[in-house]
């Protein structure tokens, strides 16, 4: 009797040990969100340091016009240069692998580039090419192009070197080497590197609205610090991070319904 109600009881409370353990990081945000509104109801911290969360709340819905319109302004931006940057990173991944001189001529210029911070290279943008979109697609182009570039030639480089021999022991060109085997198998570099870039997009076009634009999540975020409305300016910062979440949640779902050979993908 004892031993069958403990078979049954297992079961069960590996199920309960599997939701508790799924569920552990939202009990660490309401724990955090509880913590800080409390904070802010006894006013252990000044508003204009740290709104509360209900304040926060309150100014998503009170300016939720303002925060639609600006917001789609920098997310058309940001999918704009994010595109061109994919697109880029894709040409000169293929160019790279395919020339080795061309490949150690741009490899180092890419890392310098990347290692300059995105808040220095924006006002040089701007300066040369005004207040427009185009400083804003460029800085999204530099800053998304490297981590694809980099993720892509890592998956060209773990190509199976058994394939690779037997695609030459065929004859294959070095297309049918790109498409067949090079390709395929470098497909979950490129959406780890993605990942990296989508996130790298928007705060790219949100620090470049920051020192000039006129419309733009980044352009409202500095009126609402100019007009002490702290409260806005945290609800953008939230808003800012939800749509980088999204949009990287989009490119998982996306990489599932591409990438289906892989049996051990979740």
């Amino acid at each position: 009797m004892s031993k069958s109600t403990t078979d049954t009881s297992c079961p069960s409370r590996k199920k309960l040990k599997t939701i508790i353990r799924k569920q552990v990081s939202s009990l660490g945000i309401l724990l955090l969100l509880i913590i800080w509104q409390l904070a802010g109801f006894f006013q252990l911290l000044p508003k204009y340091i740290l709104p509360t969360p209900i304040e926060i709340i309150q100014a998503f819905v009170r300016d939720r016009a303002l925060l639609w319109q600006h917001s789609l302004y920098t997310l058309q931006t940001a999918l704009l240069g994010l595109s061109l940057g994919v697109l880029i990173a894709c040409a000169l991944t293929l160019i790279m692998d395919r020339y080795a001189w061309i490949n150690e001529m741009l490899y180092p210029i890419l890392v310098v580039i990347q290692t300059i911070p995105t808040i220095a290279l924006a006002p040089i943008l701007v300066l040369w090419l005004g207040y427009g979109i185009l400083p804003k697609i460029v800085l999204i182009v530099l800053t998304t192009t490297f981590p694809i570039i980099v993720n892509i030639l890592d998956g060209f480089r773990q190509c199976d070197a058994d394939g690779l021999r037997l695609f030459e022991l065929m004859g294959a060109k070095p297309w049918q080497v790109l498409w067949h085997l090079k390709i395929p198998n470098a497909l979950p570099y490129f959406y780890a590197g993605l990942r990296v870039s989508v996130s790298y997009a928007f705060i790219s076009t949100v620090v470049s609205e920051w020192l000039g634009g006129f419309e733009g999540l980044g352009v409202y975020m500095i009126q609402s610090k100019k007009l002490f409305q702290y409260d806005t300016m945290f609800a953008i910062i939230i808003l800012v991070s939800l749509i980088s979440l999204l949009a990287m949640k989009l490119v998982q779902i996306n990489e599932k319904q591409v990438i289906k050979w892989k049996p051990n993908r979740k």
